[in-house]
């Protein structure tokens, strides 16, 4: 009969076989390590828009330790289809109180990768709640200081919803960061059409040039834009 450590050993095996891991080095050396699924839907992994906007927030417009400022430090953040988590994580590490959210399915994996990578957080918090896009925004409010998204104009069905979260959950002072990768096949072009006519009724969006982003982690491909309601 096993024994309680064996039965121990073998539920952690059990539980470690359902991830691998990505390590992003952040700029003070430390390091994230966020727990993938090898087995799910595009929000198991940490895709590369992800790390794109993740370092963008660790550069010096945002974060810069030797000059006594940080942006971060205290700011309420709400991350939008966080999937690993990895975005909200970097901003908690940088002190701000965050909130990740995404669907119901994904919130082990949030749980897991907060507790994976908590003893990087001092002054900072994080925590994970569900939000599936269009419903009822409440247990957010007020409205956050930053909403973070990165890769959520993917699927052409979640396009209005998305939107009709933004619309809800940011204020006039609520900066929005997007972060997505320009996809050419198939349908892409079409949803992100779709996704910039929907919000431009109601925001304005600048793009960010690559000098702005961090110098190894950027890409042609992915995009940054600063989003803020119309007055």
């Amino acid at each position: 009969m096993p024994t309680v450590s064996t039965l121990a050993n073998m539920a952690a095996e059990i539980e470690a076989s359902k991830y691998f891991v990505r390590e992003i080095e952040k700029n003070d050396g430390c390091v994230l390590r966020m727990k993938q699924c090898y087995i799910g839907d595009v929000g198991c992994v940490v895709w590369d828009a992800a790390i794109v906007l993740s370092k963008y927030l660790e550069t010096k417009q945002f974060y810069n330790p030797s000059a006594g400022a940080n942006v971060w430090c205290g700011r309420t953040v709400v991350e939008l289809g966080a999937g690993t988590g990895v975005v909200g994580l970097m901003a908690a590490t940088l002190g701000a109180q965050v909130m990740v959210t995404d669907l119901e399915d994904l919130q082990s994996l949030l749980d897991a990768n907060i507790q994976e990578n908590k003893s990087l957080i001092k002054s900072g918090s994080i925590s994970a709640k569900v939000l599936k896009w269009g419903e009822d925004v409440s247990e957010l409010l007020p409205p956050p200081h930053y909403i973070l998204m990165a890769d959520c104009i993917y699927y052409e069905q979640s396009i209005g919803p998305l939107v009709e979260t933004l619309k809800q959950l940011s204020g006039p002072e609520t900066s929005i960061i997007c972060c997505y990768e320009q996809r050419t096949e198939g349908i892409n072009p079409e949803v992100e059409g779709k996704f910039f006519e929907l919000l431009q009724q109601n925001f304005s969006c600048e793009k960010i040039p690559s000098d702005k982003q961090d110098p190894e982690f950027s890409c042609p491909d992915i995009h940054i834009l600063h989003i803020r309601r119309k007055d």
